[in-house]
């Protein structure tokens, strides 16, 4: 279980931070009904918020792990992975997977709003998409880069 401390963070953030760190953790550890508790933790928070956030996360993971680019298979295999790994022990819906995936790396798909997955889809499924890319990589430092990544582009936007 992770024990990096948000405090320093506004309670917003703090509060996805924890929640985040949770997920993941449980996601790690296989821990379902710490994952579900988790999981409705992260989807009650701003679901904008929390798709920045773990946006972030995603595409700093895809940059770490392709340092060379990223191509079509490359997504095609996290993607898999990601399915298979979580299917393991929860019940996954790989487009929302796949919506994640391309929302992370700035490819939004046009399409009807009824057919986007609700924000508490895509909370519960980030951190299973998350883990599986992190590998034994430290989450909160992939967050915490997040957290910095976001308070830079506010600075800049004054």
């Amino acid at each position: 279980m992770t024990t990096t401390s948000w405090r320093h963070l506004p309670p917003p953030a703090r509060a996805i931070a924890t929640a985040a760190t949770a997920a993941v953790d449980a996601t790690r550890e296989r821990d379902k009904d710490a994952f579900e508790a988790a999981a409705e933790q992260l989807g009650a928070l701003d679901a904008e918020q929390v798709g920045l956030v773990l946006g972030i996360v995603v595409r700093s993971l895809l940059e770490d792990l392709h340092p060379d680019g990223l191509d079509g298979d490359d997504i095609r295999a996290a993607l898999e992975r990601a399915v298979r790994s979580a299917g393991e022990w929860q019940d996954v819906d790989p487009q929302v997977m796949v919506v994640l995936l391309v929302g992370a790396l700035g490819v939004h798909e046009q399409g009807d709003d009824d057919q986007r997955p609700s924000p508490w889809a895509l909370a519960r499924h980030a951190p299973l998409l998350v883990a599986e890319l992190l590998g034994a990589r430290s989450f909160a430092t992939y967050l915490g880069n997040a957290f910095t990544e976001i308070e830079r582009s506010q600075i800049h936007d004054i």
